[in-house]
């Protein structure tokens, strides 16, 4: 079943410049894909027209049925929530403790305190720092603090999560131990496209990659092509 939609989408920003032209791709319930390319080839503008944070200036972007260029107002709040973002710097907040910063999107929806807390435990058991609720970031290494970005994307149970170069500061051991996190996510229900200008990443991956040329989709390799 279809998640994900882009048809013939074009992005062009108010300064003239075209970050993305004539994209077209589908992405599946449960499937996991890389999308790569040089810097400035429209990675992070297409996870934007997902997120919502910028609608496209032709074509369409779907998700199950819904068009999101015509969403307002509580609807886009309301889409947001079945989307997951997964940062490269981590964004949390230093002054609090890890079980707050990882409740922060459930605290905004309004929901039960008792609630809040049984997803920000589950969240915090996936990603293996069940035991580090009180810690503050300062106290965890680069590769924990990601973690605790990925149970932040997490305890709101979204149906896709988005990574934007999710181990682009951390070491191979690190990195990997990351993509271990995100690849078991599509056996729980939910479909996973990650940002990457890694190449050995991505073949080491074995996943769909979605290759962006200055704004153009110039191919879509299966896994099993990867090799070449």
């Amino acid at each position: 079943m279809t998640l994900l939609r882009f048809d013939r989408v074009g992005k062009r920003y108010a300064s003239g410049r075209e970050a993305l032209s004539e994209v077209s791709f589908e992405l599946a319930e449960g499937e996991m894909a890389f999308v790569t390319g040089h810097s400035g080839a429209g990675k992070s503008t297409l996870l934007k027209l997902i997120h919502l944070t910028e609608v496209p200036t032709r074509g369409a972007v779907l998700f199950g049925e819904r068009n999101l260029a015509r969403l307002r107002g509580r609807k886009v709040a309301l889409h947001r929530r079945e989307i997951g973002v997964v940062f490269q710097d981590h964004r949390l907040l230093a002054d609090r403790s890890i079980a707050d910063n990882v409740a922060l999107p459930l605290i905004l929806r309004g929901l039960p305190r008792a609630a809040i807390a049984k997803r920000v435990r589950h969240a915090l058991e996936q990603v293996g720092l069940g035991d580090r609720e009180r810690a503050l970031p300062v106290q965890l290494s680069a590769g924990e603090q990601q973690r605790v970005g990925i149970a932040r994307a997490l305890v709101g149970e979204p149906r896709l999560l988005l990574a934007d170069e999710p181990t682009g500061n951390l070491d191979p051991t690190l990195a990997a131990e990351i993509l271990a996190l995100l690849e078991a996510l599509p056996a729980r229900g939910t479909s996973v496209l990650i940002a990457s200008h890694d190449l050995a990443l991505l073949k080491r991956m074995r996943k769909r990659v979605l290759v962006l040329d200055h704004g153009r989709l110039v191919d879509d390799i299966a896994p099993e092509d990867l090799a070449a």
